[in-house]
């Protein structure tokens, strides 16, 4: 199994952050986590793309975690050559999401179906809406979802995706919660996005403080990785902005809550985890 973080930004734009994104190579293919800005082009960096992947996840509906799926649901379509349905996976609104999505596309999809022979077939993009257990399966690939609290945000979910006696999470927005908790236990990585409240309350913005009651600061994610045994806590969607050279603040919070291994993330990020015994 290989963790890529394809996006490591926040709803802030970054000239070197994308939008939220994860990708985890498995036994049976690429399964993308969420789709923020310029998913497409790191997924291309790290050598996967529209056609490359086996179902697409969303922890919800934020709009920085789906603002390019209107590009996976076009490139998929545009650049097949025969029908390949798009497998999305998320929360209740996950399929009236899409359905405004295409409704919002049909311009360019009327305008590529009269230009193109070849292409005679609508997007087909296939949502399945999820609150809770086994969500997909397929050879020793496992993705297990549970519910997270980013109220007023509702439903959210994380997943756990298990192969080759593997396991990482992706908690998506949340603050700490028991749904979380038992997702995460005894995982080789959860990747987790943070927030530190020291800085936004030193900027002291109204919209920037408002996103302290709904998401997990560096320390509280610690604290869920320590108590979920994860072996690997990535750090990801920082806000605000990681400042140059102060990375290792970041890590310092982490680790006063946390004894394993510490990553802060960048765009292209690589876990490894080998298969059990290897």
């Amino acid at each position: 199994m290989q963790v890529i973080i394809l996006g490591s930004g926040s709803p802030i734009p970054a000239p070197d952050r994308a939008g939220p994104s994860t990708l985890v190579r498995t036994s049976v293919g690429d399964l993308l986590f969420d789709a923020g800005r310029g998913v497409l082009l790191r997924a291309t960096a790290a050598m996967s793309g529209a056609l490359s992947f086996k179902a697409v996840f969303l922890t919800h509906l934020h709009s920085d975690h789906v603002t390019d799926l209107n590009d996976l649901i076009t490139t998929r379509w545009a650049m097949s050559f025969q029908p390949t349905p798009l497998t999305v996976i998320g929360p209740a609104g996950t399929a009236t999401l899409v359905q405004r999505t295409e409704a919002m596309l049909a311009q360019d999809i009327g305008y590529r179906l009269a230009h193109h022979e070849n292409l005679s077939w609508n997007p087909d993009t296939q949502v399945t809406e999820v609150s809770e257990g086994v969500v997909f399966e397929e050879g020793d690939v496992r993705v297990t979802a549970a519910p997270t609290d980013h109220a007023p945000v509702h439903p959210t979910v994380a997943f756990r995706i298990d192969d080759g006696g593997r396991s990482v999470v992706i908690a998506g927005d949340t603050v700490p919660c028991e749904g979380l908790d038992r997702l995460a236990a005894g995982a080789d990585a959860l990747v987790h996005t943070v927030i530190r409240r020291d800085q936004i309350e030193a900027l002291g913005i109204p919209r920037l403080i408002d996103v302290l009651d709904y998401h997990s600061t560096v320390p509280q994610a610690g604290t869920t990785a320590e108590r979920a045994g994860v072996g690997t806590l990535v750090l990801t969607h920082m806000v605000p902005p990681v400042q140059p050279g102060a990375g290792h603040e970041w890590i310092e919070q982490a680790r006063s809550e946390f004894s394993g291994e510490i990553v802060l993330a960048e765009d292209l990020t690589t876990i490894d985890l080998p298969a059990a015994g290897q």
